[in-house]
């Protein structure tokens, strides 16, 4: 798709060099893509962090953004302009981002901070300054396979509204997106940049997957017999994974999915992905009825099905690329979100029933773990590196039955660490630090197992925390506690919901800058769509039952310390007739039926590990809260017990855990 320049340069030679102008250091990668600009007559290049299929997670060969800049969270978008460069990211990586990128030649640009104003509006300024300048538009490059098909027109939107206040001209084009060049980093990245990956797919059972692909792809064509759709695209890599009931490991590190596109008309089904990953003989009768053709195939059989008579094609342009969207002319389009994006969100119940399996062999992992732990830093006095506390994590959950892999790189941070929140503990560098009896570690980790998707967060402090320690993680507990006690009606988005995990914290002046819940894959991403519970409002997706939603609210404070607290929760209905409904699919058959009733949803938890009673403030909890606590222990105890040893160490630490609290004094 998006292929490389012949003419490349070895990555690691540019590494080495260390230019000088005067005193100004000459980045040489910035050097290079520069002279690259110049030759293409380009004014700005903007390098993303998204893949073909604007994964969260992307492989290797696609961290065009990590390689040029430095700075390798999952989410940030650098631009590079003739004489400057930028970089955008988010409130989970202002701390990493800060120290990755090299100040002599990166302006970091923090997300939602006052007086930072956005990608798009930052270069329609920049156009109209100079447009103004020279009479000519901004010309602005691009590789449309790593951008959404959404970016062309809030950029281009950008450039009319900045020129109607900044040009005097009206009918002037300020900006220019310009499309047609293949990627400008590949040939800097040169050798050095890791291979495409074709790992295999696999077959996920019906006894996880729990409906057919014949049966999806009839649901699939039902919908677009309504859109009066003839062709269905689905461009990223969980929706592919989904529909085929197949899953991969090692193309994208910690998500269970391969690279690879899908169509469906009403006649075939097909399947675009390097013939590498399709060899094994299951996995050929388990495609029987599934065309397969090579992953660069897509482009032109939708631009063939385009210039077939009375086509139409539905083509989610949010989870698109730019490239696909582009080929597609506008009275042809659908552009409306994917039949499956729903389907996948809300589980069946053999999903359902994975995912809770899931959960209590991960708690059984997590109490070897911090059974292993505490022992190690109280008993034995030994201080423990935030590297080694992820690798024997890691071990602990690869001794459970179905485990594949981590479902996301582990956070470990150790005091000030913690206050990083997509921080990733590395060997040998200045940030590394060691836990013992006198900080606390904010340990956000998960797994994928065969069968489902875990996802956890628990702050522990194994000394004497600070009385201002317990008040701030009391208050993230309530906030906890808050949203997981929750009875809403449907047709609630996730934004109502939001303002329960905060009420504590605000109420004594503080927040955190993170939404409070994502969805969550089954046996897929760990994050996952459309619904969200966060304060951002425009996400009005509403929360529905067979969502698995996570709920970790938190609060940080920089140098010193982070605090969250997060379990991740079934959404199911209050009463037990519409569950039952739901699972058997009758539900649109009883709805008929009870017409009139309302329906009311609350939260079931899946998450089956202990909370550390010792960092909680009695006084600052109400006895419902505490109730909950307790009664949360006794279903652990009771889940996650009958998979350890009677007389283990992991037992012992689960019993004492799983004990009420102590309410003397309240």
């Amino acid at each position: 798709m998006s292929s490389s320049a012949t003419t490349t340069a070895s990555s690691s030679t540019l590494e080495q060099k260390s230019a000088t102008n005067g005193d100004v250091v000459v980045d040489p990668k910035l050097q290079a893509l520069r002279a690259k600009m110049q030759e293409l007559d380009l004014d700005v290049y903007i390098v993303p962090t998204d893949d073909p299929h604007l994964s969260e997670y992307t492989p290797l060969a696609y961290r065009r953004r990590g390689f040029l800049t430095g700075f390798h969270g999952s989410a940030g978008t650098a631009v590079v302009t003739k004489d400057e460069a930028f970089l955008w990211t988010d409130s989970r990586y202002f701390n990493e981002a800060n120290l990755s990128l090299d100040a002599n030649h990166w302006k970091l640009m923090k997300m939602g901070k006052p007086k930072v104003p956005t990608m798009t509006k930052f270069l329609g300024e920049h156009a109209a300054k100079h447009y103004n300048a020279t009479s000519k538009p901004l010309q602005v490059g691009i590789d449309p396979f790593v951008h959404p098909a959404t970016f062309k027109k809030e950029l281009e939107e950008s450039f009319t509204s900045t020129a109607a206040i900044e040009v005097d001209d009206d009918d002037a084009t300020i900006g220019e997106l310009v499309t047609s060049h293949t990627n400008l980093i590949d040939p800097i990245w040169g050798e050095d940049r890791p291979a495409i990956p074709t790992s295999p797919f696999r077959v996920h059972p019906m006894e996880y997957a729990g409906v057919s692909i014949a049966d999806k792809v009839s649901k699939i064509r039902d919908e677009m017999e309504k859109k009066k759709a003839t062709m269905a695209v689905f461009c990223t890599l969980d929706d592919v994974a989904y529909l085929f009931n197949m899953r991969a490991m090692g193309d994208v590190a910690t998500s269970p999915v391969g690279i690879a596109y899908a169509t469906v008309t009403k006649d075939d089904i097909v399947l675009y992905c390097d013939s590498a990953k399709v060899q094994s003989a299951e996995v050929k009768e388990h495609l029987s009825a599934v065309t397969l053709k090579p992953y660069d195939g897509i482009v032109g059989d939708i631009e063939a099905h385009c210039k077939e008579s009375k086509t139409k094609v539905w083509i989610d342009k949010s989870r698109a690329n730019l490239a696909l969207v582009a080929i597609i002319p506008e009275k042809r389009l659908v552009d409306a979100q994917n039949a499956i994006t729903p389907m996948k969100a809300c589980k069946n119940k053999a999903e359902m029933e994975g995912m809770k399996k899931a959960h209590i062999v991960d708690g059984a992992a997590m109490a070897e773990f911090i059974s292993w732990l505490e022992h190690t830093v109280v008993e034995e006095g030994r201080s423990v590196s935030e590297v080694e506390i992820d690798q024997v994590l890691t071990g602990c959950r690869a001794k459970q039955p179905g485990f594949l892999e981590l479902s996301f790189p582990t956070i470990a941070g150790v005091g000030s660490n913690g206050a990083i929140i997509h921080y990733s503990a590395k060997e040998g560098t200045d940030l590394l630090k060691y836990l013992d009896t006198s900080n606390p570690i904010l340990l956000d980790s998960g797994g994928q197992y065969l069968y489902g998707t875990t996802d956890v967060t628990r702050t522990w402090h194994f000394g004497t925390p600070t009385a201002e320690f317990i008040d701030n993680y009391t208050r993230v507990l309530k906030g906890n506690i808050g949203v997981d006690t929750m009875i809403f009606p449907e047709n609630v988005p996730g934004f109502v919901v939001d303002v329960f995990a905060r009420k504590s914290l605000w109420e004594a002046g503080k927040d955190y800058g993170h939404g409070t819940g994502h969805g969550v894959g089954a046996a897929l991403n760990v994050h996952e769509g459309p619904q969200s519970i966060s304060p951002r409002w425009n996400n009005k997706e509403f929360l529905k039952k067979g969502m698995v939603v996570s709920n970790e609210p938190g609060y940080y404070e920089d140098g010193k310390f982070g605090v969250r607290v997060e379990n991740l929760l079934e959404i199911t209905y209050v009463k037990a007739e519409y569950n039952e409904a739901y699972d058997n699919g009758t539900e649109e058959e009883a709805d008929e039926q009870k017409s009139a009733d309302k329906k009311f949803l609350k939260f079931e938890k899946l998450t089956m590990i202990p909370i550390q009673k010792s960092l909680i403030n009695i006084d600052l909890m109400t006895d419902d809260e505490l109730d909950w606590l307790d009664a949360y222990h006794e279903d652990v105890l009771a889940k996650v017990g009958p998979l350890l040893d009677a007389d283990s160490a992991a037992m012992k630490w689960l019993e004492k855990s799983c004990t009420k609290i102590d309410r003397k004094g309240r």
